[in-house]
């Protein structure tokens, strides 16, 4: 049973944003501390609008929410209480189609690096990303 009324719990799931988010935030940040600029946001041209996309590297970071996308970490193993009959599949639903877009744009010759929310604290994170981008394609 859900702890939040109706009219609350709508409020609450309207305000989660699918842009901007705090984990790519923390990611593009790191990208700044190693040195990356010139990269491209939310690009409607490129299968699943990666997160963050490098043009002339044909390289893309998709920043995932470990709830939203079902990460096998603590929180993505999370699952709702409430309503599971929506929430299950939902985000089943979107960890398939974020299989079809990684593999869109390797098809289209693109290298792709997932981050996940969970990692976007980690210290090494700016080293990851940089050892992504230094590699040839």
């Amino acid at each position: 049973m859900d702890k939040l009324d109706s009219k609350r719990r709508s409020a609450n799931m309207r305000a989660i944003r699918a842009k901007n988010t705090k984990p790519e935030l923390a990611v593009r940040s790191a990208l700044r501390q190693a040195g990356f600029t010139g990269y491209r946001l939310h690009r409607r041209d490129l299968p699943g609008k990666p997160d963050i996309a490098f043009i002339g590297r044909k390289k893309a970071i998709l920043v995932h929410g470990c709830f939203w996308h079902g990460h096998d970490c603590r929180e993505g193993l999370r699952r709702p209480k409430a309503r599971q009959e929506y929430w299950l599949p939902k985000i089943s639903g979107n960890q398939m189609r974020d299989e079809r877009h990684q593999a869109d744009l390797i098809a289209q010759g693109w290298t792709v690096l997932v981050v996940w929310e969970c990692e976007t604290s980690d210290p090494a994170l700016t080293q990851r990303l940089a050892n992504f981008l230094q590699r040839d394609r």
